[in-house]
């Protein structure tokens, strides 16, 4: 066994060199004490403040153990999904929706030792509002008209007009509006110039170190962890007293480390990886023990078209480009076929196949679409058998054959290949053909940039490249365009032409789909160059769309109409193609159990697994350690 004296994680190389087995790794903190997570390269280390634009604060583990809000859902749906966080019961709305009460708990307290209270609600959402560039300042400024504090644990909101989902904007998946300490941002003059460093904690863990270069942050459990909203729920202290993110280098430098024993929980590795840890080492647990062995994330992947710009902004030059894909080439070229496919604007997950995907089949299959020449049916409901057979080979026994379990394991069905179609769409948006490349209405040359992540996200940057590949030999260049850390800014403000990204999330186990739909109203579009609130990243804008938001804000959360409001959502998709969904995010993220077991997975589905979802917390609480793994 070899002792680290310095901190060994400042860089992937870092990670590859560590020994099997090392006893003190990090400054003399225990092995057996400490979870290490993938997370990467913080852009701005020195950056702790999650209200303002600035860094790293989202990717370093902040977002994930020391913030808090008011409510919490389990994206694996059941019947314990929901969570009462900071508050004590669900909201509280008036009959017209027009109020939302909140009750608080009480003897909760921020790390310093400032009893948390309805003044750091209240002190939240009008710093928003006065500070439009911060994080939520759009949804308060939009939906707050005002706001009561009839006593130190109670906030009522006055909205402007009836929202029955205004909870979302404090309800957490992944992200959710997260409540300011008052007393530390009352004191400075910008709060959006404000670092927020060192950061007070209002969850279970607090910082204890991170490296500058934004390699690697440590966090440590609170001495007085019981006194947070994730304490209260605990019968005895998390086992897990160190937590650290670190960047662990490329797809391949993760999977070197996790068999070292050196990374105990991966975010996303290439299909191959997962295959081959899951293959021959005892010690890798996953989400399903059996293929694809991933988590399919409530969330969806799709080629975003940037709609203000030309020639994204015409319905049959969008169409045209979903129907030069292959989408098996895609499937196979990004998850080796391990991929749920989905020709709806909503992840096959969670209830969606009941609620969205068999009951709008019979209407798929009969949609058209006119070319200027002729209507076609585009719809292919036989691709998902078509794809599970081209894996079948590799993983004979594992692959299902009853049509019903084939189907949620592979998709119910996706857009047919039709160049000739897809010819067709184009000389009706004015395109001729040069030889084999397209020219634009103007003459020119009709070329794209394909926008993807990197490394950090390999199943979508390989996604991207193989539709960039179909749409070049088409006789459309198409370049790749790798955007790495800047990836989500320059979503953000819509410098892209396309992009492969997530554009859709879901609750997962519920059919509401008012965790994203509600930020698709054109209040929220922002012009290019300003920074766009998440998930409407394509800045579609369609009156039939906001009429469905709209309406879906005077319903309750469990009205029957939610259902068929959400599947007439669907149907816009398809008729417009804003964006062309691909299928769901099957996120390849195994798990090391040589130090830590009992973590999350399909028959304990307890919390997401993802080390950048904020659901994580519930993961790091609820690990136990290993009896049998080496001793200190």
């Amino acid at each position: 066994m070899r002792l680290f004296k310095k901190i060994a994680l400042a860089a992937a190389v870092s990670l590859l060199a560590l020994p099997s087995f090392a006893q003190d790794f990090i400054a003399g903190i225990p092995r057996n004490q400490a979870l290490i997570v993938q997370g990467p390269t913080a852009q701005n280390a020195d950056w702790f403040n999650l209200w303002a634009p600035g860094g790293g604060a989202s990717v370093n583990g902040q977002q994930q153990l020391t913030t808090d809000t008011l409510w919490w859902i389990n994206p694996e749906g059941g019947p314990d999904a929901w969570t009462n966080a900071l508050a004590s019961e669900p909201p509280i709305y008036n009959d017209d929706f027009t109020t939302m009460t909140v009750k608080l708990r009480e003897g909760i307290y921020w790390s310093d030792g400032v009893e948390f209270t309805a003044d750091d609600l209240v002190y939240t959402v009008q710093t928003q509002i006065d500070h439009p560039g911060m994080g939520w300042s759009a949804p308060f400024t939009l939906n707050v008209a005002s706001m009561e504090q009839p006593d130190r644990n109670t906030v009522i909101f006055h909205l402007k007009q009836p929202n029955s989902r205004f909870h979302s904007t404090f309800t957490v998946r992944w992200n959710a509006a997260w409540i300011m300490p008052k007393h530390i941002f009352e004191k400075v003059e910008d709060p959006l110039a404000f670092n927020n460093n060192p950061p007070v904690s209002l969850s279970a863990y607090v910082l204890n170190s991170y490296d500058k270069g934004g390699n690697w942050a440590i966090w440590k459990l609170r001495d007085d962890w019981q006194r947070t909203s994730i304490g209260m729920l605990q019968d005895a202290a998390p086992d897990v007293k160190y937590v650290v993110y670190a960047a662990s280098g490329n797809p391949e430098a993760r999977v070197i480390a996790q068999r070292n024993h050196n990374l105990d929980v991966i975010n996303d590795i290439a299909p191959e990886g997962m295959f081959s840890l899951m293959k021959d080492n005892d010690s890798v647990a996953a989400w399903q023990s059996h293929f694809p062995f991933a988590h399919p994330d409530p969330t969806l992947p799709s080629v975003l078209f940037n709609l203000k710009k030309a020639p994204f902004d015409n319905k049959d030059v969008r169409w045209a480009l979903a129907m030069l894909i292959d989408i098996r080439a895609v499937a196979l070229g990004s998850y080796r076929g391990a991929a749920n496919l989905s020709a709806l604007g909503v992840p096959p997950t969670g209830s969606a196949p009941d609620d969205y995907f068999i009951p709008l089949q019979d209407w798929l299959v009969n949609f058209e679409v006119d070319t200027g020449t002729q209507k076609v049916n585009p719809y292919n409901p036989d691709i998902a058998t078509q794809l599970a057979d081209m894996v079948r080979g590799q993983w004979p026994d594992q692959i299902p054959t009853d049509d019903a379990e084939l189907k949620r394991s592979f998709g119910y069905g996706w857009w047919k290949q039709d160049v000739q179609a897809a010819t067709e769409l184009l000389q009706k948006a004015g395109f001729t053909k040069n030889g084999n490349q397209w020219m634009q209405p103007d003459g020119t040359p009709f070329e794209i940039r394909m926008m993807v992540e990197g490394d950090a996200i390999p199943t979508l940057a390989r996604a991207g490249t193989a539709i960039a590949q179909q749409w070049s030999q088409a006789g459309i260049k198409t370049t790749v365009d790798v955007a790495g850390p800047t990836n989500g800014q320059r979503l953000g403000t819509g410098d892209f032409e396309t992009a492969i990204y997530w554009t859709v999330e879901t609750w997962g186990g519920h059919p509401d789909l008012s965790f994203f739909l509600d930020s698709y109203h054109s209040d929220f579009i922002r012009p290019l160059g300003e920074p766009q609130p998440p998930r409407n990243l394509q800045r579609w804008e369609d009156p039939r769309l906001d009429a469905l938001v709209e309406r879906n804000r005077t319903l309750p959360f469990d009205s029957p109409e939610v259902v068929e409001l959400g599947r007439d959502y669907l149907k816009l998709v398809v008729e417009e193609m804003p964006m062309i969904p691909l299928m769901a995010y099957n996120k390849f993220a195994p798990f090391d159990t040589t130090y830590w077991t009992n973590y999350p997975s399909i028959d304990n589905p307890y919390a997401a697994s993802g080390p950048n979802w904020s659901n994580l917390r519930y993961m790091i609480v609820a690990l136990q350690a290993n009896p049998d793994a080496p001793k200190p």
